[in-house]
């Protein structure tokens, strides 16, 4: 097929590339954001992420693009034999003929049907949606692919607009492109094939299986929360609270962190490069690049928060208090060191370091902060962000807005924990959202 090898091209294969086609629609030069990696990909990309997590196999943007042309050129192809099939051809042939003359009942017809089909780019011609718009329908393809995936894809709702604020006096900021901003998706694998396990980031390879809980000495917790083989943290949250009466206060959430009970069936959690996220922190004297090569490296995740800025119910006023609260467990009794360092375009703006001493609750130590006051500095970015007309303009500004938690032991130095924390505004009527990830360097 035009050089285009079967094996390459096997039939999961061609059915995870069939639904990526119904997914993702063409968009010519323009990149579309995956909203939890703040990553622009090609449509060719696209689908080549979308086959990678079907079917554990890799296809590159280029093979993608190849089998696209190839596709393209088949369609045309067909469609033209559909036209001018004559009264001579085999009965089936010559029914077909009638459906289609059915519908190009004349010549003009047919011209101006091959003049669209000439217009057409490849990526158009093998979308259904875009050849349905240009072209009269002819009888069903050979091909009709079964979805084995009844449930729909988890998209964010879209197309939204991401824009960069520029804060630089003297320059007019302006849209870059149109984008979906598309969520993480849990759904079966290929029903025939094993896949797998969990939803890997492109250019990594599925986690195998976990194993029976008799057969490993690890926590059901680590590989599926923020833990490291020493500490995990049980709940993180920032909030403003403001006093109604004497003894009633409401509490808003911006970002919460709630306890979770995993189990050994749980999915792991999904991995990150942690280069690519290098220039978001300090690169200097201990960054997060100095940090993770130090190590222990299953010290170190990557946060998501959508966060929820809509506390329009609440009267913010000189009474309001900002907060933050954190807890923490370990089977081992020490003293840590909490370091929370906000940057702003890969810079430390501000830090705070808190240490916290050890309580034995139910046969392990519990480290609790409890509501900590927030930096001045905090509240008046959370009081200018809050006013920004738009939600994109917000996204805008949280791009280049990062936290970075270090926990260390206080007296071995040690890294406990290192989580790097990136931001979204939540468009959820159920406030404040997140998604973890472990950091992993190959």
């Amino acid at each position: 097929m035009d050089g285009d090898a079967e094996g390459v091209w096997s039939p999961d294969i061609e059915q995870s590339f069939q639904e990526a086609l119904a997914i993702y629609p063409p968009c010519g030069r323009r990149k579309i954001i995956l909203s939890d990696e703040g990553k622009m990909y090609g449509r060719n990309e696209l689908i080549a992420r979308y086959i990678k997590l079907r079917t554990g196999k890799t296809r590159t943007r280029k093979q993608v693009s190849s089998h696209i042309q190839v596709l393209a050129r088949k369609k045309v192809r067909e469609y033209q034999a559909g036209i001018k099939v004559s009264s001579h051809l085999q009965v089936l042939a010559r029914r077909k003929s009638r459906e289609i003359q059915s519908k190009l009942k004349d010549q003009a017809s047919k011209d101006k049907a091959l003049q669209n089909m000439a217009a057409l780019s490849s990526a158009q011609i093998v979308s259904p949606s875009m050849i349905k718009n240009h072209l009269p329908p002819l009888s069903p393809a050979p091909y009709q692919p079964t979805r084995f995936w009844p449930a729909p894809i988890s998209v964010q709702p879209g197309p939204s607009q991401e824009m960069v604020l520029d804060v630089n006096p003297g320059r007019t900021p302006g849209p870059i492109c149109t984008s979906h901003v598309i969520k993480p998706f849990v759904q079966p694998p290929y029903s025939a094939l094993p896949g797998p396990v969990q939803q890997p980031i492109p250019a990594y390879e599925p986690l195998a299986p976990p194993p029976a809980p008799s057969a490993t000495a690890v926590p059901v917790w680590q590989d599926r929360t923020i833990a490291s083989s020493k500490l995990r943290m049980l709940e993180y949250s920032a909030f403003m609270e403001v006093q109604r009466d004497p003894d009633n206060y409401s509490k808003h959430l911006f970002v919460h962190i709630g306890q979770t009970n995993p189990s050994y069936s749980d999915p792991l959690l999904e991995a990150v490069e942690i280069r690519q996220i290098y220039d978001k922190f300090p690169e200097k004297k201990g960054g997060l690049k100095e940090l993770y090569e130090k190590g222990p490296q299953n010290a170190f995740f990557l946060v998501k928060f959508w966060a929820d800025l809509n506390s329009s119910g609440m009267l913010d006023g000189p009474g309001s208090f900002y907060g933050v609260s954190s807890q923490y467990s370990s089977m081992e009794n020490m003293t840590i060191t909490v370091s929370t360092k906000v940057c702003s375009f890969g810079k430390q703006v501000v830090e705070k370091v808190e240490t916290e001493y050890a309580r034995l609750e139910g046969g392990k130590y519990v480290y609790r902060i409890h509501r900590s006051p927030m930096c001045e500095y905090m509240i008046n970015f959370i009081h200018k962000l809050k006013h920004l007309p738009e939600k994109y303009m917000m996204n805008s500004v949280l791009e280049n807005f990062t936290i970075l938690q270090v926990v260390t032991n206080r007296d071995t130095q040690e890294t406990l924990l290192c989580i790097a924390f990136v931001f979204e505004v939540s468009s959820s009527e159920h406030g404040a959202q997140y998604h973890v990830y472990r950091l992993i360097k190959d």
